[in-house]
């Protein structure tokens, strides 16, 4: 019996493991104003949102991206909404990229959220053992 104990955990931890393995938390960086980067994040994101469904993502936007979240700009703002539905990504802005814009809160897509600043937000991320990606044409 104690042998069978001692087998069931071994599986349990051993299973425990490879769940951990399959997780991963990202964090996306896109500062460029330039549609293909913003549709390539897009595409990123849900791509790797499928293949890791337990996983956690954040897409960061600042300086030239703003149009990407704004409702009467944006080129993704369809499949951006969507998986801003999902509760293991967001999506978030800086507050102070939109000051420089003149741009408030009604004007975002759904589902985006804001940030005090951009770059703090990914150095927090970072510290918090998310990997980083860059996104850029």
């Amino acid at each position: 019996m104690k042998l069978l104990i001692r087998i069931c955990c071994v599986l349990l931890l051993t299973s425990m493991g490879f769940a951990q393995e399959n997780q991963v938390k990202i964090v996306f960086d896109v500062t460029s104003n330039n549609t293909k980067v913003h549709e390539s994040a897009i595409r990123h994101v849900k791509a790797m949102s499928n293949a890791y469904p337990d996983s956690k993502f954040e897409v960061v936007m600042y300086s030239g991206a703003m149009d990407m979240v704004l409702k009467d700009k944006s080129t993704v703002g369809d499949d951006l909404e969507m998986l801003a539905k999902m509760d293991n990504i967001d999506f978030v802005i800086c507050e102070g990229t939109m000051k420089r814009h003149d741009v408030d809160s009604t004007q975002l897509l759904s589902g985006v959220k804001s940030v005090p600043d951009g770059i703090l937000e990914i150095i927090q991320k970072q510290k918090e053992g998310w990997g980083y990606i860059k996104e850029s044409q």
